[in-house]
């Protein structure tokens, strides 16, 4: 099987989709904006270790030394987010940086809803988003195996 990840062409016969794709491009860029934008605040107070930061780091049981390199390691997964040859790999990262989030706040007792699965919300958003904006990684997804 031979899956080509070129950009789909649009002709003038094909309007409807084209604007299609252009929303849905549009729609992707904005959640990635948000998310990004999030992730980014949430690094920066760690780079700076703002006082409630690294109050919130100690109470989720982690030694408050560890703030700035959570700070940088967050930059840099976001970075590479934001970087459209390396997005893929960005989200990647970012979904295993989140995936730790996850575990923390189960370790430590928090509610469900609002701390447990707020870093898979924020997970959804991001892969949300670069699937929008990407019409090749659309059209590898959608990839159905011909037998």
């Amino acid at each position: 099987m031979h899956i080509t990840l070129a950009r789909p062409r649009f002709t003038a016969a094909t309007p409807a989709i084209h604007d299609a794709s252009t929303r849905a491009v549009f729609a992707g860029r904005s959640l990635s904006v948000l998310a990004t934008a999030f992730l980014l605040f949430d690094a920066v107070g760690k780079l700076l270790r703002v006082q409630p930061v690294v109050d919130g780091t100690a109470q989720l049981g982690y030694p408050t030394d560890l703030v700035f390199g959570l700070g940088l390691t967050l930059l840099l997964c976001v970075l590479v987010y934001i970087i459209p040859t390396t997005s893929v790999f960005g989200a990647l990262l970012l979904t295993g940086y989140l995936g730790g989030a996850v575990a923390t706040h189960v370790r430590v007792g928090n509610p469900l809803l609002t701390h447990v699965l707020f870093p898979v919300y924020m997970a959804t958003i991001l892969w949300a988003g670069l699937v929008l904006r990407d019409p090749r990684l659309r059209v590898l997804l959608s990839a159905r195996r011909v037998s």
